[in-house]
């Protein structure tokens, strides 16, 4: 699914086979979950392969690093052009591209030096796919920001995701929403959360919520859209009375919801803003039109 024979990936500094590509087993990340990663889409434009928005996302890739005390000695100018050359050696140009940052040999709890860098991308279709989603408040919560950097795409953060969507769909659902430590919604498993009512686009405040760039592009069209955004804590039995919510992020774009825990919205989702902005969207990154692609 993910490569195939043929496919090339860059490894510190090389161009490898993907299937052959390798990390040894002592490595840290993989025992402790200490490492840094990115998912990114690239699309198909007139004007070429375009990256959507890899400033933003490699930015944030060093702040990761950076939290986690790992030394990425690559500049975003850097990353951008290596994955543009990822995605030419592929023959990608609709593409989902994965950064990773893992850590070599290392058994003790502490930092190392030894730091390293995989890029890889593939072909891969919206997650979840292009249906509305049936979701339930998750039992698990989002981590306390004060135990982890919350606001830091770490690996090892991705197990109480596992679990969140894991539970949701061993119940019969699509997917999870998580609440914080006090109760009020948080996030998806791997997407941030809006919902509307009358008229208004509502989404909870930073602090305890990875700050999504996709997040971020939906602020960006509904300004555009003369939508007004408010950010503010709020629980999962306040949605309950909703127009209409949805889920964004890279890889699931912008997805709608049917229901939260089995409590259908007020409006079609045909009818709601999400459905303009997911339109909007996917309208934009086909044509070109979002400032925001990057072009080395």
């Amino acid at each position: 699914m993910y490569y195939h024979h043929h496919s090339i990936a860059f490894l510190n500094g090389k161009w490898v086979n993907a299937s052959t590509a390798n990390a040894g087993l002592f490595n840290q990340t993989m025992h402790y979950g200490s490492g840094a990663f990115e998912g990114i889409r690239s699309y198909s434009t007139p004007d070429g392969v375009r990256i959507f928005k890899a400033k933003e996302h490699y930015q944030r890739l060093l702040f990761s690093a950076k939290k986690m005390h790992l030394s990425l000695n690559y500049t975003v100018d850097q990353l951008t052009e290596l994955t543009y050359n990822l995605l030419d050696k592929n023959q990608l140009q609709d593409a989902y591209i994965r950064p990773l940052v893992f850590l070599g040999e290392n058994m003790n709890l502490a930092k190392t030096d030894d730091v390293n860098l995989f890029l890889c991308a593939w072909k891969w279709e919206k997650y979840l796919g292009h249906k509305l989603l049936n979701v339930m408040t998750s039992s698990y919560e989002r981590p306390n920001p004060k135990s982890v950097p919350v606001d830091a795409k770490i690996t090892g953060h991705y197990t109480n995701s596992i679990l969140a969507s894991t539970e949701a769909k061993s119940k019969g659902f699509d997917e999870a929403l998580l609440t914080d430590m006090n109760g009020n919604v948080a996030e998806g498993p791997g997407a941030n959360f809006f919902y509307e009512k009358d008229g208004t686009l509502f989404t909870c405040p930073t602090g305890n919520i990875l700050p999504g760039i996709t997040r971020e592009t939906v602020f960006e069209m509904a300004k555009e859209m003369q939508v007004s955004v408010e950010e503010k804590w709020f629980t999962p039995k306040e949605v309950y009375q909703a127009d209409g919510a949805f889920f964004t992020g890279t890889a699931i774009e912008i997805t709608g919801i049917r229901a939260l825990d089995n409590n259908g919205f007020n409006l079609e989702w045909e009818d709601t803003i999400g459905y303009q902005l997911a339109r909007l969207y996917k309208h934009k990154v086909a044509k070109n039109e979002f400032a925001q692609f990057d072009l080395v």
